[in-house]
């Protein structure tokens, strides 16, 4: 737990004079004030968080993070288990939609394996391993992982993210592979946010209507018996959580502390935001919500933290997909400010 609390403990506030010397770049830039949006709002941001305007995001990760689920027994996904690890392979060969949207936008795909089950081989050793164990409890009947294991997934994820600092790190985006992980996420956005299962719960893989019920039905069951503590990040993690999703929520932190932007992409991957977000609030401030899934509970957790998502184009996919195209367009905003002309050094005049 001592790598975590570290970990929080350099989480800092976003530098606001930074922000201020922002927006007075933004204003004098050759466009009416405020005119490109939310790009200049991105570009705000992001020069709180490095507390200066001097920076790039040419080094672009995404983090795709995997692992297997104790609750697809359950019959709650439309793939079989064995498909995490067949992913894991394919991502591993460059030949999986976050391979391909990651060089559309000039991104390297870090792959780790926090659970999946079985052993993967890994000859060119291009793998992260960083298993806790392979695949959770079913969390219908036992609690998902001990307290222990939920701690070890967080903090694997902040080694992912300090372990790859040396090949330079300027954004992060977070994306996952675990068949059936809409279920712990529900359970996870319900636990924390209070909101109902039905409200929350999707069809994730494209599930029948028939085990959509049963889907809804597990959740609640794995609620009601084990009473997750709202306020308790480990314990809602522990409970009904993944290990790929406390290794996100580990990488969030561990961006936050070096103040680095993160990507949020979907469903999975805002639940991770969750447990990160519940174990320190100010991280919230580093994170950047790339799209809205058609899982209905993610907006439910984006809601929660206050974060407005970028794209809404009916993703739902995971991966870090809908991260890696949102990149293209924080980078255009940081772009916008450090490249555009000023109205005295184009030579135009300014508005009265």
């Amino acid at each position: 737990m001592q790598k975590i609390k570290d970990t929080v403990g350099n989480i800092k506030v976003l530098d606001q004079a930074a922000i201020k010397k922002a927006q007075s770049k933004l204003d004098n830039l050759t466009k009416p004030l405020g005119s490109l949006g939310r790009l200049e709002e991105l570009a705000k941001q992001i020069s709180g968080m490095h507390g200066s305007l001097d920076f790039s995001l040419t080094n672009k990760v995404i983090f795709t993070l995997a692992g297997d689920h104790g609750i697809a027994e359950e019959g709650v996904s439309a793939f079989p288990q064995e498909v995490t690890a067949q992913m894991v392979y394919n991502f591993l060969n460059c030949g999986a939609g976050i391979n391909v949207l990651a060089r559309h936008v000039g991104a390297r795909v870090v792959v780790g394996d926090l659970g999946v089950k079985g052993e993967l081989e890994d000859k060119d050793k291009r793998l992260k391993i960083k298993k806790v164990a392979p695949g959770t409890k079913n969390m219908c009947k036992e609690p998902a992982m001990t307290k222990d294991q939920a701690v070890q997934a967080i903090e694997a994820g902040i080694e992912l993210f300090e372990e790859e600092l040396s090949n330079g790190i300027d954004i992060v985006g977070t994306g996952e592979m675990g068949i059936a992980n809409t279920t712990p996420s529900s359970a996870i956005v319900a636990a924390i946010t209070k909101a109902k299962v039905v409200d929350i719960t999707g069809r994730g893989t494209g599930i029948n209507d028939q085990s959509f019920v049963l889907k809804i039905k597990k959740i609640e069951e794995a609620l009601a018996l084990h009473q997750p503590d709202s306020i308790d990040a480990i314990d809602v993690l522990s409970k009904v959580g993944g290990f790929e999703i406390g290794g996100l929520s580990g990488i969030m932190l561990a961006a936050a502390a070096h103040k680095t932007p993160v990507v949020i992409d979907g469903f999975i991957s805002g639940a991770a935001a969750l447990i990160a977000y519940t174990l320190e609030p100010k991280v919230k401030d580093y994170m950047i919500a790339a799209h809205c899934s058609v899982e209905k509970g993610h907006r439910i957790a984006l809601d929660y933290m206050g974060l407005k998502p970028i794209l809404d184009l009916d993703l739902r996919l995971g991966e870090g997909t809908g991260a890696a195209l949102a990149m293209s367009i924080i980078e255009a905003g940081v772009k916008i400010m450090n490249e555009m002309a000023t109205f005295d050094s184009a030579g135009v005049s300014n508005q009265e």
